[in-house]
């Protein structure tokens, strides 16, 4: 690692930035790892659309379906295509989902993430059953993980657990040394809320392209993390998402949004009537 467990959330603060995507995981024709194909397509989504980070093994990257060892390799892989060492190669950053229902298995990924030089993991809420105290269940569940490690930890709250961690929740969570960021899949009044509570202890970003341009011009966020519209969205020669984002970041905010609207002509029809 690049920092000290001490150090995570200001090692984040400067370096969780930009667009980060959620990389999909392809597999071969007998069902095994194609490792040349994910390899390509970190190559492509790093060179080509000039993305800055990849969510690794995450839902949409199907950590689900593989097995320990494979989930593993994605790590090898992802640190080494964002390592910045390769010649001639766009650098990157990853953030490598530790997501289980066991906490085995998600200590083990992490330790793992942690030993081959990874910057961040991000951990899932987990599907909790017969559970009377949920919020101090989640808070222990979380503090468990950052005692056993000292990599960045992102918290990661969306429907598919059954529940919503409440802004209240996060921001006590976020007084852990080395949690450092969340992927909030909730309402924006949500992760408003939570921006205004720990937005200095703990980066907030959800995975909505349609709000990412008002989230930086009016939340001040500066981490998009992450869903796969910088790849749907964008080609080699058409990097719109890539360019208005660093206009705001600029803060040239009217042609950031000129940019923005393009990308919907819905939008900009509804500006011209």
């Amino acid at each position: 690692m690049n920092y000290a467990k001490s150090e995570a959330k200001d090692y984040a603060r400067e370096n969780m930035r930009g667009i980060w995507a959620a990389a999909l995981t392809p597999f071969a024709a007998d069902y095994s790892l194609d490792e040349a194909g994910f390899r390509r397509n970190m190559r492509h989504w790093l060179d080509d659309l000039e993305i800055d980070g990849l969510f690794i093994s995450g839902k949409q990257g199907e950590f689900f379906s593989m097995s320990l060892a494979e989930r593993k390799r994605t790590f090898d892989i992802a640190v080494e295509e964002t390592s910045g060492k390769q010649a001639g190669k766009q650098g990157g950053r990853a953030i490598l989902s530790c997501s289980d229902q066991n906490m085995d298995t998600v200590l083990d990924l992490a330790r793992h993430a942690q030993n081959i030089g990874g910057e961040y993991i991000v951990v899932h809420a987990p599907l909790l059953h017969f559970v009377t105290d949920q919020d101090e269940t989640l808070f222990e569940y979380y503090k468990h993980i950052s005692d056993q490690v000292d990599i960045g930890i992102a918290l990661w709250s969306h429907p598919d657990s059954g529940y919503l961690m409440s802004p209240e929740l996060c921001a006590r969570i976020a007084e852990l040394p080395n949690i450092v960021a969340i992927k909030y899949s909730v309402p924006r009044e949500m992760y408003a809320r939570l921006t205004e509570l720990a937005g200095d202890k703990l980066i907030v970003s959800t995975a909505s392209e349609d709000d990412w341009f008002d989230n930086i011009v009016e939340l001040g966020w500066r981490l998009y993390l992450c869903s796969s519209p910088p790849y749907l969205l964008q080609t080699k020669y058409d990097r719109r998402m890539r360019q208005y984002t660093d206009l705001a970041f600029a803060g040239d905010v009217a042609q950031a949004r000129a940019v923005r609207d393009s990308l919907e002509p819905g939008r900009q029809a509804l500006k011209s009537t």
